[in-house]
């Protein structure tokens, strides 16, 4: 592992424990070139996942690229770091159990999409006016308008 400070190729692995209900290993590392402390992550991964674009463009399923839209959507709200871990964790999950390598980014979007409604609506506005491309208030009046219609 390279150290993200100096990029030395020699770290020391200083304590390791099971996170995410087992999911994960955490492990707090140590440079040995410049002493700098980090901690890193290691996940089963069952395939490797491909995102078609709609324009065609493919490019490797990214976990922090997933990470940070959901952070971005939950910014200010009042949501524990373990809910929104557990809700990435499922929607990784169930990408890599379809079978499929190639998943096309819509697919990602309803998943999350999902996700966010029954987490926090305010984020699943937030999510829906960027992934659903709102251009105009009347865009957000006619989709928050529906959101009652999920509650029956």
């Amino acid at each position: 592992m390279h150290c993200p400070f100096c990029g030395a190729e020699d770290t020391q692995v200083k304590d390791s424990r099971p996170t995410e209900e087992g999911a994960a290993i955490r492990r707090r590392r140590a440079c040995i070139g410049c002493g700098a402390r980090f901690t890193t992550f290691e996940r089963v991964q069952l395939r490797e996942l491909t995102v078609v674009k709609q324009n065609g463009k493919r490019e490797p399923f990214d976990r922090d690229k997933l990470a940070r839209s959901l952070n971005i959507s939950l910014r200010k709200r009042q949501v524990e770091p373990e809910r929104i871990e557990r809700l990435i964790n499922s929607i990784v999950r169930r990408l890599e159990s379809s079978g499929e390598s190639d998943v096309p980014s819509q697919r990602v979007g309803e998943l999350v999409m999902d996700g966010l409604s029954t987490l926090d609506s305010v984020a699943y506005v937030r999510f829906a006016s960027v992934y659903r491309n709102f251009r105009e208030a009347r865009d957000f009046e006619d989709f928050v308008g529906t959101l009652g219609d999920h509650d029956d």
